[in-house]
């Protein structure tokens, strides 16, 4: 038997680890550290042909190994022990055991000395009840945030792409980094699977990519702009052909983020939806080239006709906003502002015409104005939506606008400021251009109700939301 400079990679099931020893496998016993030699490299059966050199590289690095029967297991799971070995081995780090910071971690454990020295270099961390749990397999959005903390040369980030990594997302600036460097392109439906469990075989890709330019991947080129739908209704398809079944139906106006495009067809996202729609109905979104000079708002009074809105405290909505909305129109119009109405008189529009008749008269902004209403009477307040759904310069520009607008309200009105909020209003939503959404006051409230019955409240509501508008137009143009 001869003694053991460096451990390896265990198998949670296994008594045993394996290591690299005179240039061959060796086993090591949990118990006692001695070693047995087992097999070269070349002779494990079950590398999968896709990956192989990648594997044979770790193998010859003594960065990972295979087991005694000579198979790596390219299909088991990973377990956040054995990533801090494998990680360990490729960063130089000494396998000696020794005491860590987590309770869970003995010194007796094969990978305490790795674990030690990855926590104290910041590359690991463990959970908040102070655990580092192990055995616990690692998910593929832990593996992103621990490579890209392992190797900070993988610094370079393009934008995800992935469906299921959303902006904003714990694992997004990881998963942009590996994006960016050919670390990975995901799986062909664009997906990342941030919750799966990694393979023996993605780890060592992953990890072999990291160490080696040679091993990388191309790194895709992502379609950055914002389209619009331009048909009526825009089917959206599982597959990039007319053969694939519907999955979605999108509207005249709707903003959607193009992933990739294949041949005539592009790969779609919309909130929850994804899918495939025909390139000839999608059109750039147009920005307008001079703030100062094109300065054309929709206002949009909610409901009307039919549908009279929120009704309390002898008020209807929809007579309360398209009084305020007229009133706002004039303000704008003296200012120099051209303004459009969605809804000009007591009449009932559809949400899907209101985004459609702003998007055909070509404006560059759009204020949806409503009042509230609640259950609880005592609920009272003003708040002023936007959507980030387009994870875009719209979207940023939407909260801007929202900002200003509920800034000067709050104000004007002396109510109680609600904040400002993300929500997928419908209106707000699929209108391409930047949007915001207000709520004046409860109608169900009845000292709010006081005020939105009031002209000269009306007369304040409108002046503070003009204000906002035009803070808007001059933000635009710094």
């Amino acid at each position: 038997m001869k003694k053991m400079s460096r451990t390896l990679v265990a198998g949670l099931a296994l008594t045993l680890t394996l290591a690299s020893y005179n240039g061959n496998l060796v086993e090591v016993h949990a118990n006692d550290n001695t070693v047995t030699e087992v097999a070269n490299a070349p002779l494990l059966t079950d590398i999968p042909t896709r990956s192989k050199k990648e594997i044979d590289y770790l193998l010859t690095r003594s960065i990972i190994t295979g087991y005694p029967d000579n198979t790596f297991r390219p299909s088991q799971y990973v377990t956040r022990g054995e990533a801090a070995t494998l990680i360990g081995n490729s960063l130089g780090y000494s396998s000696d055991k020794r005491k860590t910071t987590f309770p869970d971690v003995p010194v007796s454990y094969f990978a305490s000395g790795y674990i030690a020295q990855a926590a104290e270099a910041k590359v690991i961390g463990g959970y908040n009840d102070g655990t580092y749990r192990p055995y616990k397999q690692i998910t593929r959005g832990e593996m992103a945030a621990l490579l890209t903390r392992a190797y900070p040369s993988l610094s370079r980030s393009i934008s995800v792409m992935f469906k299921d990594v959303p902006k904003g997302s714990m694992w997004e600036s990881s998963v942009a980094k590996l994006l960016g460097n050919g670390i990975t392109v995901g799986y062909p439906d664009l997906t990342f699977r941030p919750d799966n469990y990694v393979t023996r075989e993605e780890f060592a890709l992953f990890v072999a990519r990291a160490l080696n330019d040679s091993f990388r991947v191309a790194v895709p080129e992502i379609a950055s702009e914002t389209r619009t739908v331009t048909a009526d209704v825009l089917n959206v398809r599982s597959g990039p052909s007319t053969s694939y079944d519907i999955v979605g139906k999108l509207l005249m106006g709707t903003s959607v983020q193009v992933l990739k495009v294949e041949g005539s067809w592009a790969y779609i996202s919309l909130g929850t939806l994804t899918g495939y729609v025909s390139t000839s109905y999608l059109a750039p979104v147009s920005q307008p080239s001079n703030p100062e000079i094109s300065r054309y708002i929709a206002l949009d009074a909610g409901h009307g006709g039919t549908d009279p809105g929120a009704v309390g405290n002898n008020l209807h909505e929809s007579e309360i906003v398209l009084d305020v909305t007229k009133k706002v129109q004039a303000i704008l119009e003296k200012k120099g502002i051209k303004v459009y109405l969605t809804r000009p008189d007591n009449t009932f529009v559809s949400l899907d015409d209101r985004v459609k008749k702003a998007v055909n008269a070509k404006v560059d902004t759009f204020v949806s104005i409503h009042a509230n209403s609640f259950t609880n009477s005592s609920a009272n307040g003003t708040e002023t939506y936007y959507s980030a759904a387009a994870l875009s310069q719209r979207a940023e520009d939407s909260k801007q606008l929202a900002t200003f607008i509920q800034t000067r309200l709050v104000k004007a009105l002396k109510t109680n400021d609600r904040g400002v909020k993300d929500a997928n209003f419908r209106v707000i939503s699929t209108i391409p251009v930047p949007a915001a959404l207000v709520e004046l006051a409860f109608i169900s409230n009845v000292n709010d109700a006081q005020k939105l019955a009031s002209q000269a409240y009306r007369n304040a509501a409108a002046e503070a939301i003009a204000g906002g508008i035009e803070d808007y137009y001059n933000w635009k143009l710094k």
